[in-house]
């Protein structure tokens, strides 16, 4: 782990409660299937991704003094994160997921203490965030906090990045201003053009669209930075408004998935965005297409074990199963 290459994560922390079933659950259905719970929130699983990829990385986060809250702390101690907790009386967050034989699965969340997440106290860790290689956050925090953080890095022209996730929460033009790269996958970012730009595409087809197409659209949502859309299997593409600040030889390409045999989707668009944030923090001077690859890779391996944070692979188990990352 890099002692001088840090990113820090602004986000969410949960107890998963996971079913595994045949098939997802209909309207009125009654399902039976095999039960587990642990760590998960996009905040705390990308800052895993980011730690166990060979960061040293810092998570600030609300957590409920409770059962939930202890987990955090406990799991930041065995993978080394610096842990920066807001303590609330809500309840630790909470996420119900189902998944089915596929790997693909439907998540409900609870945010409890993770809605609690002020300005005042991201305001406090202004050191930790203006000296850090890259700032990473997701949405299911308070975006006035997240803007806080963002701005603040801004500032200190730390590099952000923005992970425009659950599909359904609110990126203001604003934060989107403030981001440096934005990681949507092919929902979020059909539900980001629709709000910023008024134009309507189905998600289902993103990835059938031809590369010019689909780097128009991201330039319309992000005039100014790069766009990263996750496309699952299909791998992901990669838009630019100048590449040359990124080290990349083209404006707009596509880099193909990691073959793998997925169990769990669960954590995978996390491992990407906790991967990619500590490439770019650790080997910052490679092409940004280096730093996609390596994202995608580890991505890849996350899905073939159940779970989401505990489901982040080592760079060692990368490198085995890849060669060098």
């Amino acid at each position: 782990m890099s002692d001088s290459a840090r990113v820090v994560v602004v986000g969410s922390f949960n107890v998963d409660h996971v079913w595994t079933v045949a098939t997802l659950p209909r309207p009125g259905e009654t399902l039976s299937g095999h039960y587990r719970t642990g760590p998960g929130g996009k905040g705390f699983n990308q800052a895993t991704a980011a730690a166990r990829a060979g960061a040293r990385t810092s998570f600030i986060c609300a957590l409920g003094d409770d059962l939930g809250g202890q987990l955090a702390h406990a799991l930041a101690v065995a993978d080394d994160i610096d842990l920066h907790d807001l303590p609330s009386h809500a309840p630790t967050g909470t996420a119900g997921i189902y998944v089915d034989e596929a790997g693909r699965n439907s998540i409900v969340i609870g945010a409890g203490a993770n809605a609690e997440l002020s300005v005042d106290f991201v305001g406090a860790q202004a050191q930790t965030i203006t000296t850090a290689q890259v700032v990473l956050a997701q949405l299911e925090s308070p975006v006035a906090a997240i803007e806080s953080a963002f701005a603040a890095a801004r500032a200190a022209a730390v590099p952000t990045m923005l992970n425009p996730a659950p599909a359904d929460a609110q990126a203001p033009a604003s934060l989107l201003a403030l981001a440096d790269v934005v990681t949507p996958n092919e929902t979020e970012f059909c539900a980001q053009l629709a709000r910023h730009v008024g134009e309507q595409v189905d998600a289902s087809t993103l990835a059938a669209q031809d590369d010019a197409t689909l780097h128009a659209m991201c330039r319309r949502l992000l005039p100014h930075g790069t766009v990263v859309i996750t496309l699952g299997a299909a791998g992901c593409f990669v838009s630019h408004a100048d590449q040359s600040l990124h080290n990349d030889a083209r404006s707009h390409y596509r880099l193909a998935a990691a073959p793998v045999q997925p169990v769990d989707t669960t954590g995978a668009g996390d491992a990407f965005n906790g991967a990619l944030a500590a490439s770019l923090a650790r080997r910052g001077a490679a092409a940004f297409a280096d730093h996609v690859h390596f994202a995608n890779r580890y991505a890849g391996l996350s899905t073939e074990r159940a779970g989401a944070a505990a489901a982040m692979p080592h760079e060692a188990e990368l490198r085995a199963r890849f060669g060098a990352a």
